[in-house]
């Protein structure tokens, strides 16, 4: 998997990498649709305001979306080639 960086180079990730990455994004969007169903009120609201501060003016529905994107470019991204 690679990943643009600023200068527009690629950013080579190992496939433990990208799976240690996938790993912390599904268990992310696990705890954001729980917390969506099953927090009381002060602790939605809570979710609310860091979904807020992380993507301006997002809500956590829109912030998890963002997180399974992810999860797919990491599941479906080029594998790297070998230069043997």
């Amino acid at each position: 998997m690679t990943h643009r960086t600023d200068d527009y180079r690629d950013a080579l990730l190992t496939s433990q990498d990208a799976e240690k990455i996938r790993g912390v994004l599904a268990a992310c969007s696990t705890l954001l649709a729980w917390a969506e169903r099953y927090g009381d009120r002060e602790f939605k609201a809570a979710l609310h305001d860091a979904a807020e501060t992380a993507y301006g003016s997002r809500v956590p529905g829109h912030l998890r979306y963002d997180i399974n994107l992810a999860i797919d470019y990491i599941d479906f991204a080029p594998r790297i080639r070998s230069r043997r």
